[in-house]
């Protein structure tokens, strides 16, 4: 079977599971099984969808959204990488750091939300903030065990040929540490959208996680669900896109 030919059936198996979920769901809803105010059916849900996409509305709290989580990933990946990169190269910055790492990387961002507000106030920067915090240790921590498992004939040849230590860095430590940054990566996307939707909620004048807050407590289950469904879009939609980033970057990965 060719490459391609694995790719489309591996798709479609991926579109199985959540058809099947619908099917049940939308089969429940007919049948009276499932109460149609507190969780309406699939095609209900759709239809409110497809009303939010025809009159416009879903356009500026959906390009709010993602623009306070690029700005925060952007940051976040940049961040890591740096740091994981000084850490696994110079043992001063890993002795001096590495504590401090470990002190923050196990707290649950979502706790640090309040303090936050406290410090930075209530508005776009506590929210891009959140996201940094959220997706910086994945990446931080995937690049330091990326660079520190690479060949030590790579780094020994790069200093025979008197190779600078910048140049070492772009040309030999990034490119060969780029599978496990990109995983790292991977972690953060989803820690990151996560933690952009909860900061919206608690505090957002804007976006898809204060549009769903707010038709809940109005008690608009409709509405509320298809802004989910939008959720979701976006979510797959940013795995997908970055897939094909990661196999751009590693056209090796993945194949035997």
């Amino acid at each position: 079977m060719s490459q391609r030919s694995e790719v489309y059936r591996t798709s479609l198996l991926g579109l199985l599971s959540p058809a099947i979920v619908l099917s049940v769901w939308e089969s429940a809803g007919a049948l009276g099984w499932i109460n149609p105010i507190l969780l309406p059916r699939p095609s209900q849900i759709v239809w409110s969808l497809v009303e939010l996409v025809a009159d416009g509305a879903v356009f500026p709290p959906l390009l709010y959204t993602i623009a306070l989580f690029v700005v925060g990933y952007a940051i976040a990946s940049i961040l890591g990488i740096a740091i994981g990169v000084a850490m696994a190269t110079s043992e001063t910055l890993y002795g001096l750091l590495e504590p401090l790492v470990e002190i923050l990387r196990p707290i649950p961002k979502s706790a640090l939300v309040p303090v936050l507000f406290l410090f930075l106030g209530i508005g776009k920067t506590t929210m891009i903030t959140v996201v940094v915090l959220a997706a910086v240790f994945p990446v931080l921590i995937s690049t330091f065990q990326g660079v520190r498992g690479l060949d030590p004939v790579l780094l020994e040849t790069a200093r025979t040929f008197q190779v600078s230590r910048m140049r070492t860095i772009f040309s030999i430590i990034l490119p060969a540490s780029l599978p496990m940054i990109l995983a790292g990566m991977r972690v953060a996307l989803g820690l990151g959208l996560v933690l952009v939707i909860l900061a919206e909620m608690l505090a957002g004048e804007d976006g898809i996680g204060f549009r769903i807050l707010d038709l809940q407590r109005a008690f608009q289950i409709r509405e509320m669900f298809a802004w989910i469904f939008v959720l979701v879009a976006l979510g797959g939609g940013l795995m997908m896109l970055f897939d094909l980033i990661e196999r751009t970057l590693v056209p090796w990965r993945g194949k035997t």
